[in-house]
């Protein structure tokens, strides 16, 4: 058994240790796709929110390898661009964009997005036993196999006591999302009075919480078992209803939960087809739009990225 560890703490050396999944210089990009990759139409949607919330600086927390940022630098010269990323900088970025490993100090208002960051905050997991009481599950780093620990500490039962009750059910898994609660205040109580933060990723509230929890790996665009070894992405969905709360404990203003749908339709995106008669008259533009088109499709696919949850936070000040 002292091979095995908790999750958390096997995800933590899995994703961020010296040899750890987020340091590979490939990124993420070679292993999955989140909005920043699918279309620039994500970047200029977020370089509207700022404009229209007269943010001039955005901070990219969970930054890959910064493409959210290079699209919009693109789209807005004009605004001040910081990366947070543990990997090192990447060769050839704009030298327009700051990179660092931490927020930077909350002296300016921002728009801050952690576009995909949460779900990679590490987490342990606990299973019901044999005997109806909650374990810790425990996994071997190397080979992935899992076996039920120790009882969860007093913390982690208050937690799951309020955001994921469990049924005396053997077998049923629920993931503790405390570790992300703390990720998450954390950045908030950083920002300076004026700032919207945002958490967009898939996730969960109370009544949908899955009995078999979220824990998955990925690599090269495909789901793999969840091997803790640092050959894959390992991600948990992220309890929403519980980070809202958590903004008003830190005196924050979270905006109602909703989808990246409803999100970025108010700011504009849409996926509706040009008119087969422009095709015609301007073709080229014809084609445009239609890339356009099916870039937003994807964007704003409610069985996909479009089913991504948005919670917006407001700094007040």
């Amino acid at each position: 058994m002292s091979d095995y560890l908790p999750w958390r703490e096997a995800m933590t050396q899995a994703l961020y240790g010296p040899s750890g999944f987020y340091r590979d210089p490939a990124g993420p990009a070679a292993h999955f796709r989140t909005s920043a990759h699918a279309s620039p139409l994500f970047a200029a949607a977020l370089a509207q929110l700022a404009r229209r919330e007269r943010l001039t600086t955005v901070v990219d927390i969970g930054a890959g390898r910064g493409e959210l940022l290079t699209a919009m630098a693109a789209i807005d010269p004009d605004l001040h661009l910081v990366a947070v990323e543990l990997a090192d900088r990447p060769a050839g970025l704009a030298t327009a964009i700051e990179w660092r490993s931490d927020p930077p100090a909350g002296r300016t208002a921002a728009l801050v997005v952690a576009n995909e960051w949460l779900d990679n905050v590490p987490l342990d997991v606990v299973e019901v036993a044999a005997d109806g009481r909650p374990r810790v599950v425990l996994v071997h780093p190397k080979t992935g196999e899992q076996t039920l620990g120790p009882e969860p500490a007093a913390a982690d039962l208050r937690w799951l006591g309020r955001w994921w009750p469990l049924p005396g059910m053997p077998g049923y898994r629920a993931e503790i999302g405390h570790s992300r609660d703390e990720a998450w205040a954390g950045l908030l109580r950083g920002l300076a009075p004026g700032s919207l933060a945002i958490a967009i990723d898939f996730g969960h509230e109370l009544a949908t919480r899955p009995a078999g929890g979220t824990l998955a790996g990925y690599r090269q665009g495909r789901q793999v078992a969840p091997i803790p070894d640092g050959s894959c992405d390992l991600t948990a969905h992220v309890a929403f209803d519980s980070l809202a709360v958590t903004a008003r404990t830190v005196g924050a203003e979270p905006a109602p939960i909703r989808t990246q749908r409803a999100a970025l339709t108010e700011l504009g995106l849409s996926g509706s087809r040009p008119a087969p008669m422009d095709a015609q008259s301007d073709p080229r533009g014809y084609l445009a739009e239609l890339a356009n088109a099916g870039e937003a499709a994807e964007l704003l696919d409610p069985a996909g990225l479009g089913g991504f949850g948005w919670l917006a936070v407001r700094i007040p000040g």
